[in-house]
């Protein structure tokens, strides 16, 4: 099975969903560290759908300045704009596999989709 994290290798709860996917032999991980290769906004939509939530869901607030934006009240083409442009507004980690994608916030989310 393939898995795709975008990671932030300086977040402890990304840097721990990596160490489940990289512990599993069954799975071929590829890292993708979003804050050098963002995912462009229409990425950003599909993960968001196959992982059932909407992108306000998958908004940074802690750190950022989402709020200070209106981005959690804004609309989805805006926020994931943003997030295309600005990519430390993407709450990590987000992961994709064949079933489906995750945020993996707590880190065993991830096992949802293994």
């Amino acid at each position: 099975m393939k898995a795709t994290i975008w990671h932030n290798p300086k977040c402890g709860t990304s840097r721990k969903t990596l160490a489940i996917l990289e512990n599993l032999s069954k799975v071929d991980v590829e890292v993708v560290e979003y804050l050098k290769t963002p995912p462009t906004a229409e990425k950003l939509a599909q993960l968001y759908k196959d992982a059932g939530i909407t992108p306000q869901q998958g908004l940074r607030r802690r750190g950022t300045d989402a709020e200070e934006r209106g981005l959690p009240d804004a609309d989805d083409v805006t926020v994931l704009a943003a997030m295309a442009a600005d990519p430390i507004l993407i709450e990590r980690p987000l992961v994709e596999t064949e079933k489906g994608a995750r945020l993996c916030r707590p880190q065993d989310t991830v096992l949802e989709i293994l």
